[in-house]
């Protein structure tokens, strides 16, 4: 379990990323934050095509909705597996 700290490092690499295709950091707690700090690195990520945030990550509407906002402008990640977080039916 890395947690929000973890996914804040990797969000970091992956602003400088140039090679990673496929990440997954499934049950890892990230939780809103750290799903934030992820979608902060792919409104500039070019790289990443498969993300999975799935299980056991405590991802919730915040989450969620800075995922989505990042995507508005992300070409590249085709795939995203959000399952079993606790988005619900607002996020």
């Amino acid at each position: 379990e890395i947690g929000v700290d973890g996914a804040e490092g990797i969000a970091e690499a992956l602003r400088g990323n140039t090679t990673l295709i496929e990440l997954n950091l499934s049950n890892n707690e990230i939780g809103d934050d750290g799903a934030k700090a992820i979608a902060e690195a792919l409104r500039v990520n070019t790289t990443l095509t498969t993300l999975t945030l799935g299980g056991g990550n405590e991802i919730g509407v915040d989450g969620a909705e800075g995922i989505a906002e990042a995507l508005r402008g992300n070409t590249t990640l085709i795939e995203l597996n959000l399952s079993n977080n606790e988005i619900g039916d607002d996020g």
